[in-house]
C-alpha cells in the first residue's frame, strides 16, 4: 500500500540574504591636502608681493586643511630688527586674510632669531608639536628649532619624548644633511647636528617618522627613502622659495602641493613641486 505523499513544500525563491556588503567592510582611504611654503622673506626687495600672489594659488585648490610655513617668513631681522614688528604684521595679515579658517603654524628661521619675542607674538611657540589636522590625533605635527644652525634643547626634548602611538610630520628651517643633498653646505646642518637629530629619536619611533620638510635652501630637493640609517621609509624634502631672498624668477619659486594619506594601517606622506613664476 503506498504511503500518500504529504504536501509538497514550496521553495523558497527569494533570493538568499546577501552576507553584508563587501564594499561597507572596506575602509575608505582619507586623504588630507596640505601646503608647504618656504622662506618668503616677506620685507626684503618684492617679497611681499610675491607672497600675496603664490599664497592664494598655494590654498585655492585641493581643499587643504593646514598650511606649513618653514621660517624666514619674514625678513624681521634685518636693519637691526628696526623693521621686524611691521614685517611680521605684514606676513600675518597675508596669511590670516588669505587662509581663513584653515590652520597653519610657522617655524622660526634664521633671520627671525634675533627678533623670538614678536615671531612668539605674531606666530606662536618657536618649538612643539600638535595634532594633525583632520587625522583625529593619529598624526602628529612637530616644529623644531634650529634657527641658528643647531638644534635647541628645547627641541631635543621634543624628540626624545616622541611615542610609538602615532605618526609624525616634522618641520624645520635648516635641511639635514643627507647623501646626495643639492643644498649648498653653507645652508645645511653640520654632520654632527644631523646625527644628533637622527639619534633623538627613539628607535620604536623611527618607523613613525612619514615626512621631514626643511628650508633655508632657497631651492627644491627631496629624498624619498634611507635618508638615514634606521629610517628607510622616511621623505626628506627641501621647500625654500616663496619670495624674493635669492629665489629666481625663472620657475625656481614655488611651494609643495602635499597629501596626508591613511588607508586603514597604512599611512603615507607626498610632495610635488608647484612652480610659480
Amino acid at each position: 500500500m503506498r504511503r500518500q505523499a504529504g504536501p509538497v513544500k514550496k521553495r523558497n525563491l527569494s533570493p538568499r540574504p546577501r552576507p553584508k556588503d563587501s564594499l561597507k567592510l572596506k575602509v575608505q582611504a582619507q586623504i588630507i591636502n596640505f601646503a608647504v611654503i618656504g622662506d618668503s622673506h616677506v620685507g626684503y626687495g618684492n617679497s611681499s608681493a610675491i607672497f600675496k600672489k603664490l599664497l592664494p594659488k598655494a590654498v585655492s585648490s585641493g581643499n587643504k586643511k593646514f598650511v606649513i610655513f618653514g621660517g624666514d617668513n619674514a625678513q624681521a631681522g634685518a636693519n637691526h630688527g628696526n623693521n621686524a614688528d611691521a614685517f611680521y604684521k605684514d606676513f600675518k595679515d597675508t596669511v590670516t586674510s588669505t587662509l581663513g579658517s584653515i590652520p597653519y603654524k610657522a617655524s622660526i628661521g634664521n633671520w627671525e632669531a634675533s627678533t623670538q619675542s614678536l615671531f612668539k607674538q605674531y606666530l606662536g611657540a618657536v618649538a612643539g608639536q600638535m595634532n594633525f589636522p583632520g587625522t583625529q590625533a593619529k598624526v602628529k605635527y612637530v616644529w623644531l628649532d634650529c634657527a641658528l644652525g643647531a638644534f635647541t634643547p628645547e627641541s631635543m626634548n621634543i624628540l626624545k619624548n616622541l611615542d610609538d602611538h602615532h605618526y609624525y610630520i616634522i618641520d624645520f628651517h635648516w635641511p639635514l644633511k643627507v647623501s646626495g643633498i643639492t643644498v649648498a653646505p653653507s645652508h645645511v646642518l653640520s654632520g654632527a647636528e644631523t646625527n644628533k637629530f637622527f639619534t633623538a629619536i627613539p628607535a620604536k619611533v623611527r618607523d613613525k617618522v612619514l615626512a621631514i620638510f626643511t628650508h633655508h635652501g632657497h631651492l627644491f630637493y627631496r629624498k624619498l627613502a634611507n635618508i638615514y640609517p634606521g629610517f628607510p621609509t622616511t621623505k626628506f624634502f627641501v621647500c625654500g622659495c616663496s619670495g624674493d631672498y635669492k629665489c629666481k624668477p625663472n620657475g625656481d619659486r614655488g611651494y609643495y602641493n602635499a597629501t596626508l594619506t591613511i588607508n586603514g594601517s597604512a599611512v603615507t606622506v607626498n610632495a610635488y613641486k608647484v612652480p610659480v613664476m
